[in-house]
């Protein structure tokens, strides 16, 4: 990674593993859905993961497990608002939100989010000009809701890996065609989004071979589904210990930043990691 430009916030070149800690307002996520769907709780569930480490706070308020219930812009935006207006209030760390709604996009930017990390897996013309007014950050992720529902739908006829680094490649033209800075851009490959268990495998096995030229890399394995197959735990919440030896591989291979559930356990490996490696 070069530099990530998030908002009011810079994330600075190769200095550590930036820990993103996972904030689901929902109340059907497959790991921890409606734990944190009240405004205290999720306060709470936030000042807990900045103590533990969390370099960035990302606030989800519609579930993107696969088949799940559809949920309108304004009732996305009606579970943030509170949310968001209170984080900002107590703490001081890059916020960010996991939308692919434009309409949910322009209110988190106006209520001084920093980041808008969109899950959509298309580019949009409209969202794009949002991320070029308010020169905030944002992440794009291949494979996303938007084009497809189920995981194990999609066949890479050229590999995954070339499937991943074209969309990589496309996405950053055309947001800096729109004058949008690369240092602004960050790219997720989306694990399990329109991906099988031997996709997310290959995609990990092979992560040294992404291609963000320049652009953050965000890796986001936390609790998936392939993980509890590999692992054997079919109990969402008992899958962070391979999440940790994933995201450890995927930060040996490049990886920027990790979005995680479990904050604790990661900074506290990743403590180690960035001191030896």
């Amino acid at each position: 990674m070069s530099i990530f430009n998030a908002g009011r916030f810079s994330l600075a070149e190769d200095q550590k593993t930036y820990i993103m800690g996972i904030l689901n307002v929902t109340p059907d996520s497959f790991s921890d859905g409606g734990k944190f769907f009240s405004v205290k709780n999720a306060l709470m569930q936030t000042e807990k993961m900045i103590n533990d480490g969390a370099d960035i706070i990302d606030v989800g308020a519609v579930s993107t497990r696969p088949f799940s219930d559809a949920v309108s812009p304004q009732e996305e935006w009606g579970r943030l608002e509170k949310v968001l207006f209170e984080i900002r209030r107590n703490f001081s760390v890059p916020v960010s939100v996991d939308t692919f709604s434009p309409y949910t996009a322009i209110r988190c930017l106006d209520a001084g989010v920093d980041i808008i990390n969109d899950v959509s897996g298309v580019f949009s013309s409209e969202m794009a000009e949002i991320i070029k007014k308010y020169d905030c950050g944002w992440i794009m992720m291949h494979g996303g809701v938007g084009l497809r529902r189920a995981e194990e739908e999609t066949v890479y006829e050229k590999g995954i890996i070339k499937d991943v680094n074209d969309f990589f490649s496309d996405m950053k033209e055309k947001a800096v065609s729109f004058g949008i800075s690369s240092e602004r851009l960050c790219f997720d490959p989306g694990f399990g989004f329109s991906k099988n268990t031997a996709q997310n495998t290959e995609l990990l096995k092979n992560f040294d071979k992404l291609q963000t030229d320049g652009c953050a890399l965000l890796c986001g394995l936390s609790r998936k589904r392939f993980i509890g197959e590999i692992t054997e735990t079919a109990d969402a919440s008992d899958r962070d210990a391979g999440t940790l030896a994933a995201d450890i591989i995927a930060s040996i291979k490049g990886a920027d930043i990790v979005r995680v559930h479990n904050v604790a356990i990661h900074k506290k490996a990743f403590s180690i990691f960035d001191e030896a490696f």
